[in-house]
């Protein structure tokens, strides 16, 4: 406000000597016991700081990825900790002591109105110069020094805001500092991303506010395609949760209901399945194949192989060359050797085999390994670096052109994966009585076993399917995925099923089962954090790491995941051989209301 003077009690210590004693001589500081200018003392400990920060801060996300524990550290995190704690002893002796100072003798608010008008426009212009400053907003108090012209009226020392952000500055008169813009800042700021002079992504490293930086972008979004985006939500979300692991310029989020099939009885145990859809009928029919289940005595499952695969592609002068790794690498003599290279990365990341194909003078190597609880895509790319760095001393000729040659393969349908499998491969059967065929599914045993084969089977073989003999498989994978924070495109391979029924004791009863080679999913990492999905994976008791036994939990939920697949499948096809297909949905997957009169 005009007219008022307000002073940091930190901007300038000149005046605060003044009011304490004139010739009182300068303290002592910690950075004189080092011979070098006090410039690059303090530059030298502010750089040892922050490098050992982010240096712990990115292993200590690193290790709860991977589910390691954090009191299990490294030498050079030994190393780091040691260096944290001087240099936080050095600022903090040579920053604290004055701030500390500040607050006990820091003079009244009628002292600072006292003095002149020279010394008010000396530290105006001190203050000017300071708040030009470029450091990243996100470790800073005041965004408004890199997004609108520095405003005057509220001083603060910029160097103590930077190296000791948990001490929040006092202002004189009781004004609270503002954490947050204007609304005329905020226009400020649409305006420059419109006019192209501040990149949209970078956002949120200048204020500092995850969900600021959402609504700017989604103003700046509409402004330059001249669409509304009213049906798109902004509030309730937790942005800062996505920062740099889920999503990139953030703009809202979608909303997907979700719905509750069961419970499935497998293995004894009984689940309720978080399903994310916006299909009608989906959950209903996965809900009635989970009641059949259920009358029947449950599911059964079991799983075949756990391991997460990458393949790099390599390339040499000449195919004989290729071939002397391909055999070398297949060599199981070799094979511990490459082993420990492998798994130096990781705690949970075991190898546990090696596949080669050539093709000319290129070499696709397909590692397979155990992931722990954790999908694992990073896991095993950071053990696969490691045994092409390892390689490198004897094939230095060695051409490596990409860490992923295809041969994984990641999100496409491959025959390596239907065949080799990838993830977890699960088969899940069941024993359908005959009664529970007729009045639950509405159909009989012969009619299904004849659909089964004549649909899944011989039908799916005329379309030159790969891996898609089911009725619907991808349905449940991908609101199950959905549902529970794993990667959406993995659905592709996820989904690779056989749906075999077989009719039993004279054709009374019906076996059924599904075989899914390629189930990729992980309790930890990615959009398993968040909170809706970290509530459906605690609704089926699979949230996190297992404590017990590592990967168990993953390994829970891709099993949960084929008992769902055999419940859709038993449920679908019943309303196939039925006839109910086409009434069903056109009972339950169809809206009645007049979609031109919903507001836009």
């Amino acid at each position: 406000m005009e007219g008022t003077r307000r002073r940091s009690t930190t901007t300038t210590t000149k005046p605060i000597q003044k009011l304490i004693h004139d010739d009182s001589p300068i303290a002592a500081k910690p950075s004189d016991a080092l011979p070098l200018p006090l410039y690059i003392t303090n530059a030298l400990f502010f750089t040892v700081f922050f490098s050992v920060v982010y240096f712990l801060l990115t292993r200590w996300r690193e290790k709860i990825r991977n589910s390691t524990p954090l009191h299990v550290v490294t030498f050079s995190e030994i190393v780091a900790i040691f260096a944290f704690v001087a240099s936080f002893i050095y600022m903090l002796g040579f920053f604290g002591i004055d701030f500390v100072q500040s607050l006990i003798l820091r003079p009244s608010p009628d002292v600072w109105a006292a003095d002149d008008d020279e010394e008010e426009e000396e530290d105006d212009h001190l203050l000017l110069k300071e708040d030009a400053r470029k450091v990243p907003c996100g470790q800073a108090l005041d965004c408004t020094a890199l997004t609108a012209p520095p405003a005057p009226k509220l001083s603060v020392d910029p160097i103590n805001v930077v190296s000791s952000p948990p001490l929040k500055p006092k202002v004189v008169d009781e004004i609270p500092f503002p954490t947050s813009l204007t609304v005329e800042e905020d226009e400020e700021i649409i305006n420059s991303v419109v006019a192209g002079k501040t990149p949209s992504y970078s956002l949120e490293s200048k204020l500092g506010d995850c969900k600021r930086a959402a609504a700017i972008r989604r103003e700046v979004l509409q402004r330059i395609t001249s669409k509304s985006l009213s049906g798109l939500p902004l509030e309730g979300f937790n942005y800062e949760s996505i920062l740099g692991q889920c999503c990139e310029m953030p703009i809202g989020y979608v909303q997907i209901p979700v719905g509750i099939a069961g419970p499935l009885l497998l293995d004894e145990k009984e689940y309720s399945v978080p399903m994310a859809t916006t299909e009608g009928c989906l959950v209903a029919s996965t809900n009635r194949g989970c009641k059949a289940i259920h009358l029947s005595g449950g599911a059964t499952s079991v799983l075949l192989r756990d391991a997460m695969t990458r393949a790099p592609v390599v390339r040499f002068g000449t195919a004989k060359r290729a071939a002397q790794l391909k055999l070398y690498l297949e060599d199981p003599a070799n094979f511990e050797t490459l082993s420990t290279a492998f798994n130096k990365s990781s705690r949970f990341g075991r190898l546990q085999s090696i596949k080669c194909a050539i093709a000319g003078k290129n070499l696709y190597v397909r590692f397979s390994c155990s992931t722990g609880d954790a999908m694992g895509m990073n896991m095993v790319s950071k053990g696969v670096q490691n045994v092409l760095d390892f390689l490198q001393s004897d094939f230095s000729d060695m051409d490596v052109l990409g860490i992923s040659g295809n041969y994984c393969s990641d999100k496409k349908p491959a025959a390596v994966n239907w065949i080799e499998g990838r993830g977890k491969s699960v088969v899940c059967e069941a024993i359908i009585k005959g009664d529970v065929v007729r009045k639950v599914l509405k159909t009989n045993v012969e009619s299904l076993v004849e659909l089964n084969m004549l649909k899944n089977l011989t039908g799916s073989a005329m379309a030159g399917a790969l891996g898609g003999f089911n009725a619907h498989a991808s349905n449940i994978v991908s609101a199950i995925y959905i549902a529970t924070g794993q990667d959406p495109a993995q659905n592709i391979e996820s989904s690779h099923c056989i749906t075999m029924m077989e009719p039993l004791n004279g054709g009374e009863d019906l076996h059924v089962s599904v075989t899914m080679p390629s189930i990729e999913v992980g309790t930890v990492g990615g959009g398993t954090q968040l909170a809706s999905q970290s509530a459906c994976l605690n609704l089926l008791g699979v949230k996190g790491a297992s404590k017990e036994t590592p990967g168990a939990n993953a390994r829970l939920l891709a099993s949960i995941v084929a008992g769902s697949v055999l419940a859709g499948e038993l449920s679908l096809m019943s309303a196939i051989a039925a006839g109910q297909l086409v009434n069903s949905h056109m009972k339950y997957n169809r809206s009645n209301k007049d979609v031109s009169k919903v507001s836009s």
